[in-house]
């Protein structure tokens, strides 16, 4: 009898790692094209011939859908809108102290997708993905000041190997600006789109680490920390508009059907790297990157004319090379890891 009762529990368990093992290569593919589309999107919408529109706009758009999104989510987890509808008045208005602590990432957040928009507007794509893989150098950094986190050797190593090869990256490009076909495009600066990534990059590191300490310190689930997430990034978003353009009069002017696309990938990006991370190890995550920039070159070349350096190319390696080993964890310490997510 046991044996025959051991069959349909072992069978069960086989089943449940063949559904996990598809569910993280799955992820793998979600992440890793996540990752090349949203840099290729950003350029190709700040750089078409049509009217422009407002990058504020469209951060403020974003976290709307973020919010939208966020709110369905912790709905579908209190299994009843009543129930969810509950849950968020009693955990976002009644414990208002613990919300407003959420007000810094919220606040840096805004500033760091409106960069974004900025260095995607300067940088052609395959630049603009090198770079941003900085803020693994800056998570590093503040997990070690704020979370008092310690690096392994081989990490240390990584994130040399990481800043070598985006300077070289960056070395590569001139500086002169690219030539303007029409009116409806800004001057570009490559020197503006690196300090807006590097910007970014020190943003996104603080702030995922703020967010990860407030995680940590509660037992409120993750859409529910992204509803007040999203809801206090909507008047930091707007402040953000009137203090670019003035008024909310023209506040979808150039929006059409591919920067609403833009404003959904950007929504949901991050909640989709949210949900597949949990599947994927830091190799996968750091193949995942990987592929995504190359994905991003070779794309680069035929819709941006982008031309490939042998400068350029040797930076790329040295950063996917850093991005492997910073993600790579010994085995005898696999279960006892403290590095970072890559």
């Amino acid at each position: 009898m046991d044996g025959d009762m051991k069959k349909p529990i072992l069978a069960t368990n086989a089943n449940r790692r063949a559904k996990l093992g598809y569910v993280k290569y799955a992820s793998l593919i979600i992440l890793t094209l996540q990752n090349a589309i949203l840099g290729l999107s950003m350029r190709y919408a700040r750089t078409r011939d049509v009217e422009m529109f407002s990058s504020a706009a469209a951060v403020l758009m974003a976290e709307c859908v973020k919010f939208i999104i966020c709110t369905g989510l912790v709905m579908q987890e209190s299994g009843s809108m009543k129930i969810g509808a509950l849950s968020i008045y009693s955990t976002v208005i009644l414990n208002l102290r613990d919300t407003l602590r959420v007000c810094v990432p919220s606040f840096l957040y805004i500033v760091q997708n409106n960069l974004l928009y900025v260095s995607a507007s300067n940088l052609d794509a395959a630049t603009y993905q090198v770079t941003y893989q900085l803020k693994i150098l800056t998570t590093a950094f503040f997990a070690v000041i704020v979370l008092k986190r310690t690096l392994q050797k081989w990490q240390w190593g990584a994130l040399a190997l990481l800043a070598g090869g985006i300077a070289l990256v960056q070395l590569s490009s001139s500086d002169t600006p690219a030539k303007l076909t029409t009116s409806h495009l800004p001057a570009q600066s490559k020197i503006i789109g690196f300090g807006a990534a590097l910007g970014a990059c020190f943003i996104s590191g603080f702030a995922g680490i703020y967010f990860e300490k407030v995680l940590k310190e509660s037992d409120i689930s993750v859409w529910m920390r992204n509803v007040q997430l999203s809801l206090l990034s909507l008047p930091f978003g707007t402040i953000t508009y009137l203090f670019n353009e003035g008024s909310l009069k023209h506040l979808l002017k150039g929006f059409d059907g591919f920067v609403w696309y833009l404003v959904v990938l950007q929504a949901a990006g991050g909640l989709i790297v949210a949900v597949v991370v949990k599947y994927a190890d830091n190799i996968l995550k750091g193949f995942a990157t990987s592929v995504a920039i190359v994905i991003s070159c070779v794309a680069s070349m035929y819709i941006f004319d982008f031309h490939l350096t042998i400068q350029f190319t040797l930076g790329t390696i040295l950063v996917i090379t850093s991005i492997f080993l910073y993600g790579y964890v010994p085995k005898k310490k696999a279960e006892t890891r403290t590095s970072l997510s890559v």
